[in-house]
């Protein structure tokens, strides 16, 4: 069995859904090698690149000073523009000059992923990273940091391959607590997704258009908008959501709360209590932005500070709601994300794409993959490394 249930992240000393400083390991030297072989890679900037970081004032200042040492380092140019706060939807109009002259873009902004000015600039072949988990140098000592990407890669690939290869499909997630929830998957649909660098396991910035979680990795997402070819249309996204617990609140829920989609729109929420009426006031009239499953075997399992799981098998429903929260506003006046989305969180949900499961009551079934056992082995022993998950 797998740490999954509410239990379990009362028992955990790492769970956290409000900002609070976490406690990092001691710098360990050969350890360190693991992460820093990863940044180097993910951060593929070449000879004549022109980086651009969009910042923020709450990120640690050594952060922006690694990507400008490593720019310097591979004869790049550097740039930084500071904007108000990461929960920017747009990219203001006076940051737009600095922006338009990057080749590579390392950002914390929420914009980044759903401001059609910063999709538009990676269609023209910008290079983006998003550091919404890397906003303190000292995570370079965390295990998450230093796990193989290229294992990582494997693990993604894999649960590509589970996907139904031709044809539509259901999406289908259930529980123990009655969550009937689905996604009617055409294979257009299927193909956009899928043919995302991300879903293709490719976590190195150094693909014309590529967008890039680092540490590595928040998703990929199960479900995005952009799947549908137009955004503007109403995906067939129907059910009823029972999460365990949201970005926001101190402890999982004690009370059922079934959060109800019809035609891609949030009709209501059931239940009764405090979370239940702050989630209602949300997300009642919201949308899906995007369905994340955690992949990173070595990331905290019980971590969902600030947008949700990043564990394998760990799932975050991300709500845009019309009007922005005012507990959110209370509870994390600085957080990272807009104070309209709601990461709603499961750790046992069993998904299946039409006759393939996915998920197994949390457990992501791409881990026991021969592919990404074969490629675990090459990095110590593939059990360690593939399910001894940090909790």
């Amino acid at each position: 069995m797998i740490p999954n249930s509410v239990a379990d992240i009362l028992r955990s000393k790492t769970a956290r859904a409000l900002p609070r400083a976490p406690e990092y390991p001691p710098y360990d030297v050969a350890a360190f090698q693991g992460a820093m072989d990863n940044f180097h890679k993910v951060f593929a900037i070449k000879p004549g690149d022109h980086v651009v970081m969009l910042t923020d004032p709450l990120l640690d200042p050594r952060v922006i000073q690694a990507v400008y040492g490593l720019a310097r380092a591979r004869g790049a140019t550097f740039a930084s523009y500071m904007g108000s706060s990461t929960q920017l939807m747009e990219v203001p109009d006076e940051a737009k000059p600095v922006l338009e002259r990057a080749t590579f873009v390392v950002s914390t902004w929420f914009a980044s992923v759903i401001d059609p000015y910063c999709i538009g600039l990676r269609k023209k072949g910008q290079r983006w990273i998003k550091i919404t988990f890397f906003r303190n140098l000292d995570l370079w000592h965390t295990p998450q940091a230093r796990f193989p990407i290229d294992v990582l890669g494997e693990i993604i690939r894999a649960t590509a391959r589970l996907y139904p290869k031709a044809g539509d499909f259901d999406l289908k997630f259930t529980d123990s607590r009655g969550t009937q929830f689905e996604i009617a998957y055409t294979q257009a649909m299927r193909d956009r997704l899928l043919a995302h660098n991300r879903w293709r396991g490719h976590n190195y910035a150094d693909e014309p258009g590529c967008y890039i979680h680092y540490i590595p990795t928040h998703g990929p997402n199960l479900y995005e908008p952009y799947v549908m070819g137009d955004e503007q249309r109403r995906a067939p996204v129907n059910g009823v959501v029972f999460a365990q617990w949201a970005v926001g609140f101190e402890k999982p829920f004690e009370e059922k709360i079934g959060v109800e989609f019809k035609d891609d729109r949030v009709v209501a929420v059931h239940g009764r209590g405090m979370e239940a009426e702050v989630i209602r006031d949300l997300v009642i009239g919201g949308k899906l932005e995007e369905l994340g499953c955690g992949h990173n075997p070595k990331a905290p399992r019980f971590d969902i500070y600030p947008a949700g799981p990043n564990s394998p098998g760990g799932l975050h429903f991300g709500i845009n709601g019309p009007e922005p929260s005012p507990y959110l506003r209370r509870m994390m006046p600085n957080w990272e994300e807009p104070h309209v989305h709601m990461d709603l969180v499961t750790f046992d949900s069993t998904v299946t794409a039409g006759n393939q499961t996915i998920l197994d009551r949390g457990y992501l079934m791409s881990l026991r993959d021969p592919e990404v056992v074969k490629a675990a082995a090459r990095y110590g022993d593939p059990v360690d490394l593939l399910e001894a998950f940090p909790v």
